[in-house]
């Protein structure tokens, strides 16, 4: 998942003198008031972190516990459905019906989790916990905190009597955080009909970043990179220790590998990066500000691109294909010349690369013929979702009422989500959230992971505001 990228770092907490968890307990949730909305959502999410939802046990009563919510709140049989390959990985896909004058919006968010142990946490990951200002629980901000908001909205505007200019329909999803193909893929090979959209939206590839305690920048995801691994092995008769010879498996590979170290691919930017790069700089001063603001011009300053890329990772992995060693192996015996040796060549290529380009540029790098070069497995590219003005616009317009002054910015994730097997099958995709997370504390996939008490509740608001905006009008 995108937010999971960034490392752990130092705490920040947030003092609160009175929790809108408290505030809300005593408003009834029938009255239609903000803070009845609130309840809920909060009462619905406390129930997704308290089910565990790890590959082991699978999402299917968690996915069960929201179809019940929905059929409570009104919602048609035919409407709901739970559907997957196996009892235990079901996933739920629920359709609001709207006027059809414009296809429908899907909304996706996974219910599954990764596995969280007791021992590793102060407080039981499994059990929905408010303190200091955050709700602590695996699952917090990957991303039961979206499930919980798309279905409290989707109950909400069922208790509004609304009426959209299309369908909306909401998927909540198996083995996102495993890869397995009990989720999206198989919607897409087994149910496409239930999702087919215009477009989706996917809480799990955007959101806002606060940095030193303020909401700075709303992420748009709208490409990631592509995976791919490959394997170098070179390989030779081996023989006895005690009569070396230059020509040594173990060598050849570490000569490939010192060669590729020392090898950037050409810098290469799309409509997304661009933009990124650009916005980005309204938050910067000095050179760096320079330097980003230089990255949107053409023809591109290279000697910009090369003071970035040297500066951060991130950013310079936005500009480039990128291969690194990750895995290592070689040898027989302690006492005997190698008669092989192995690496894993990870690549994360850019939406519009290649795995033929990336080989043929790793042959050319490598330049020894006694190394082989192998690719494992069989990636797919996902094309780049194009900014459309009617994502656009609303996003910036609804972030800019609820948080004046933060800045949506383009994004292509580094990572991958759920959302790239989307566009592969010609879904446009956009990663958008209202949960705030602080960049110096992410936390998902880790320790004592927790989601800002205020955050997530701002965070349910723009969700329904933004839903109504994208679905309202003829």
């Amino acid at each position: 998942m995108n937010r999971m990228l960034l490392c752990l770092a130092c705490f920040l907490f947030l003092e609160i003198t009175s929790p809108p968890g408290a505030a809300v307990a005593q408003t009834s949730q029938g009255s239609g008031t903000p803070d009845a909305h609130h309840k809920l959502a909060r009462d619905i999410f406390q129930e997704l972190i308290e089910i565990n939802t790890t590959l082991t046990v699978g999402c299917t009563k968690a996915a069960e516990a929201m179809a019940a919510r929905l059929r409570t709140a009104g919602f048609p049989e035919t409407d709901i459905q739970m559907v997957g390959p196996r009892p235990q990985h079901m996933n739920l896909v629920v359709r609001y019906r709207g006027k059809g004058i414009l296809r429908p919006i899907l909304l996706i968010s996974h219910l599954d989790v990764v596995e969280a142990l007791r021992q590793d946490w102060s407080v039981d990951p499994f059990k929905f916990l408010e303190k200091d200002g955050y709700f602590y629980g695996r699952g917090t901000t990957d991303i039961k905190c979206e499930d919980a908001d798309l279905v409290a909205n989707l109950i909400r505007l069922k208790q509004e009597g609304y009426t959209p200019n299309r369908d909306i329909i909401v998927a909540l999803t198996e083995d996102e955080e495993n890869g397995d193909a009990n989720g999206v893929q198989w919607l897409l090979a087994n149910r496409r009909e239930l999702i087919d959209a215009d477009y989706c939206i996917n809480p799990d590839g955007g959101g806002g970043e606060i940095r030193s305690g303020k909401p700075v920048v709303m992420e748009l995801q709208t490409s990631e990179k592509v995976y791919q691994d490959y394997r170098l092995e070179a390989r030779n008769k081996g023989g006895h220790s005690s009569l070396p010879v230059k020509d040594n498996a173990i060598y050849r590979l570490a000569g490939a590998l010192t060669r590729l170290a020392a090898f950037d691919f050409p810098i290469k930017l799309n409509e997304t990066t661009r933009l990124f790069f650009a916005r980005s700089a309204d938050h910067e001063t000095g050179q760096m500000r320079v330097d980003l603001m230089a990255m949107a011009k053409t023809p591109l300053d290279t000697a910009a691109a090369n003071r970035l890329a040297q500066s951060s990772a991130y950013l310079n992995a936005l500009m480039r294909t990128t291969c690194v060693a990750t895995m290592m192996n070689g040898g027989h015996a302690e006492n005997a010349l190698p008669q092989s040796a192995r690496a894993n060549v990870n690549c994360r290529m850019l939406p519009d690369d290649t795995p033929e380009n990336v080989i043929a540029t790793l042959k050319s790098v490598i330049a020894d013929t006694q190394v082989t070069i192998t690719r494992l497995g069989m990636s797919t590219q996902g094309p780049l979702s194009p900014l459309r003005k009617d994502v656009m616009e609303p996003l910036e317009n609804v972030t800019s009422t609820m948080w004046p002054g933060v800045v949506v910015i383009p994004t292509m994730s580094t990572g991958a989500s759920d959302g790239k097997l989307l566009r592969i099958a010609g879904i446009p995709v956009y990663g958008i959230s209202g949960m705030f997370t602080d960049i110096d504390d992410v936390r998902a996939h880790g320790r004592d992971e927790r989601l800002g008490v205020k955050e997530f509740y701002k965070g349910v608001d723009f969700m329904y505001r933004f839903i109504k905006v994208l679905t309202s009008g003829s």
